[in-house]
């Protein structure tokens, strides 16, 4: 896997991680075998992680069936939810001290 190279907007904000001394000698072990500093490694790493993370989040994989079942419950008409509306009816906070 080809490493990416490190995002090139500038550094403004710092991070401080806590770390046991076998977690810092195997993160110091790993950057230096990638020829990198610890700094950018660390970077590196949670950054792919962040994406992958997020990613998994906003994709997802449906086949034809489910693909169809997801589209007719998205079409369908909203359920009434008279507990909601009822709360929605309800005036609000600041709708009360504006009758005062």
């Amino acid at each position: 896997m080809a490493s990416q190279p490190i995002v090139t907007e500038r550094r403004t904000e710092k991070l401080d991680v806590r770390v046991s001394p076998s977690a810092k000698a195997k993160l110091q072990a790993a950057a230096s075998a990638t020829r990198r500093s610890m700094s950018d490694f660390v970077m590196e790493s949670a950054l792919s992680r962040a994406e992958e993370t997020l990613a998994e989040r906003r994709v997802f994989g449906l086949n034809a069936e489910k693909w169809a079942e997801f589209q007719a419950a998205l079409d369908a008409p909203a359920r009434p939810l008279p507990r909601l509306q009822a709360l929605l009816d309800e005036p609000g906070f600041f709708d009360a001290g504006s009758a005062k």
